[in-house]
């Protein structure tokens, strides 16, 4: 068992206290579409498809297990999700899959068996960087029921496919998706029963850049958190200059909708226009768009339509 297989302490069930909604979102790349990975209970996941011409969202399907939702990806036009999944239960204990948001029913399916690797990345509409080790040949193979789609090639991804948890595959979207970072950051490892499993105390900064050069920064404070989101994040907006604008502490994920910042925090989703950014400083989190409240979600058994059933 890999330390990212425990639940983060404090997530599991815990009386009179309602779980925890913990957001994370990907963006396609070539259409105004995304998904959302909705968790809480900790074993518990939704996918959700949001539309970002309208944001407007569809709730589709829950999972009862793990989605490392840091080596999950979308192809450019969003159309097909690959994701990694574990219930650590037979017949897979945990697998790598393609589907269709915002379902999770599978069309291929990679059978992984660990936490280690695991995922992809879309390189385009028709190549996938599966994340699985090619020295274990049967770690390529489908298994037995599912399909590709036509056309569709698999290759392994980066210089170490299948080797560690979320890194290095997350820092490999990250950076395809225009994040670099700007400080490595210094910190210590404090043991499975501390307060965090790991903190900073030089944080790791990211950082992207967006309309008018404004730059959108992710702070990585701590990893493995006692009753907060395993990851401790804060983000920030900063002008060309250095000036800052925009404070979101503790917010679980954030990024750039073309000029329009759109992030999570407190199990809902928020946009700020790129024409609201002027008033923040008055208005505050005021100015803030709150598009979809997740927090009252509960686990529903939802079928695939006839459509998530085909390519």
């Amino acid at each position: 068992m890999t330390i990212e297989e425990r639940d983060p302490p404090g997530e599991g069930p815990q009386r009179n206290k309602p779980a925890a909604t913990r957001l994370y979102a990907i963006l396609a790349r070539a259409a105004r579409t995304g998904v959302i990975f909705r968790r809480g209970p900790s074993k518990q996941v939704q996918l959700i498809r949001w539309d970002l011409r309208n944001d407007t969202f569809e709730h589709g399907q829950w999972f009862k297990g793990r989605i490392y939702e840091r080596r999950c990806d979308l192809s450019p036009s969003g159309r097909l999700l690959v994701y990694f999944a574990a219930t650590n239960r037979a017949p897979y204990g945990s697998w790598t899959a393609i589907s269709k948001p915002p379902f999770f029913t599978a069309l291929a399916l990679w059978p992984k068996g660990d936490a280690w690797g695991g995922g992809g990345i879309f390189e385009d509409e028709e190549t996938l960087l599966l994340n699985h080790s090619p020295e274990w040949e049967a770690s390529f193979k489908l298994a037995d029921g599912f399909r590709l789609k036509p056309g569709m090639h698999i290759k392994p991804c980066g210089k170490r496919p299948g080797r560690g948890e979320d890194e290095p595959i997350n820092g490999l979207l990250r950076e395809r998706d225009g994040w670099r970072v700007i400080e490595i950051g210094e910190g210590q490892y404090c043991g499975l029963n501390a307060a965090a499993f790991f903190r900073f105390s030089q944080p790791h900064v990211e950082e992207k850049v967006g309309f008018n050069g404004r730059r959108l920064q992710m702070i990585l404070l701590a990893i493995g958190r006692r009753q907060k989101a395993w990851y401790g994040l804060d983000y920030r907006v900063i002008d060309r200059g250095g000036t800052l604008l925009i404070d979101l502490p503790e917010t679980d994920w954030a990024d750039w909708d073309g000029g329009d910042l759109v992030f999570a925090r407190g199990g809902c989703i928020y946009r700020l226009s790129k024409s609201q950014f002027r008033y923040y400083a008055d208005k505050r989190e005021d100015a803030f768009q709150r598009l979809c409240d997740f927090r009252d979600a509960r686990f529903t058994a939802v079928a695939p339509t006839p459509a998530a059933l085909q390519y």
